[in-house]
């Protein structure tokens, strides 16, 4: 064979090599792609009977879960939704102490919580149990405590209640005003809505708080500090005007922990919410005084209609009570 010959031999033989390392790495790619394809399209499955899914009825164009419900050492709070936050009670400090304030809160509570999403191949229901009057008599005491979570609110009593609202605590929503002494194993999920609030849950657990308000207030709280998280002002903002078109002043606190199951729990169940047969908001732990009431300046009218929308359409599981 000839050198020219040779050479030619050995260029076809390197042509046909880079042919078949190009084809293998396109090959590749495509692989890539249709994984991460078939991981996009079945990331928001889960293992319950129904899912929580963002194209849901109601859910659709409302349910957004880029905005995080809990404030952590690297959140970075707009000066909208501080303004926001600041008018609902008045507040007359400024962003800059806000933020001199949320420092020292994370001076003592974990600075990053992590919240568990939905995940394939996983089923995280949740309980999510208001204190309507509706709870009296509905024997679903057994039925709350069988959800791996279970989120109470405000004064939430158990005791003397166990067969109508069970035992178990998950998550205990509360601001300083309606705050209560939790079991070490419970997360207190604290909702501020003033600067004062957030001085009171870091004096609660320290030196004692001895301020004022509009109704008395608990000097000291117990509690597992390492189980506290605080929910975002810009997480309220978003209750407000996505889920409820700025209706009311702001949203119940009951509400807000639905909205905050939404974006934590995988299938969610949902008990004691609404007025009884006669129309009066009250609890089932006690006597309502005042009738005339009603929700003050939540609209617990709407927030109510929410949650049929989404108990029709299967998004959660409602359960009236008696």
């Amino acid at each position: 064979m000839s050198v020219v010959a040779g050479e030619r031999s050995r260029m076809s033989f390197k042509l046909k090599l880079l042919a078949l390392q190009l084809s293998a790495t396109v090959g590749l790619l495509l692989v890539l792609q249709f994984n991460e394809l078939s991981q996009l399209q079945f990331q928001d499955l889960c293992a319950c009977d129904s899912c929580v899914s963002e194209n849901k009825g109601s859910l659709s164009g409302r349910l957004n879960r880029s905005v995080e419900p809990v404030l952590s050492w690297t959140t970075d709070l707009s000066e909208e939704a501080f303004s926001w936050w600041k008018s609902l009670q008045n507040e007359r400090r400024d962003f800059r102490f806000f933020k001199k304030t949320v420092h020292k809160l994370f001076q003592i509570f974990p600075r990053r919580t992590e919240l568990r999403k939905q995940n394939s191949g996983t089923c995280r229901t949740c309980a999510v149990v208001g204190n309507s009057v509706n709870l009296k008599g509905s024997h679903y005491g057994p039925l709350i405590d069988y959800q791996d979570v279970v989120m109470r609110m405000n004064i939430a009593k158990t005791n003397g209640y166990e067969e109508d609202v069970g035992t178990r605590t998950t998550y205990h929503v509360m601001y300083p005003e309606s705050a209560t002494d939790l079991h070490n194993s419970t997360h207190l999920v604290f909702f501020p809505f003033k600067i004062m609030d957030l001085e009171w849950l870091i004096k609660a657990f320290t030196t004692g708080f001895y301020g004022r308000s509009y109704a008395p207030i608990k000097t000291r709280i117990r509690a597992n500090k390492d189980l506290v998280m605080v929910i975002s002002p810009e997480f309220m903002k978003y209750s407000h005007e996505k889920w409820l078109e700025k209706k009311g002043v702001y949203p119940s606190t009951g509400f807000m922990t639905l909205i905050f199951a939404l974006h934590v729990c995988d299938e969610i169940h949902v008990f004691g919410f609404g007025a009884d047969s006669d129309g009066n908001w009250s609890h089932y732990f006690e006597e309502l005084a005042d009738k005339t009431l009603k929700t003050g300046g939540h609209p617990g009218n709407r927030e109510y209609e929410i949650i049929q929308e989404l108990a029709k359409e299967k998004t959660v599981k409602f359960y009236k009570g008696s």
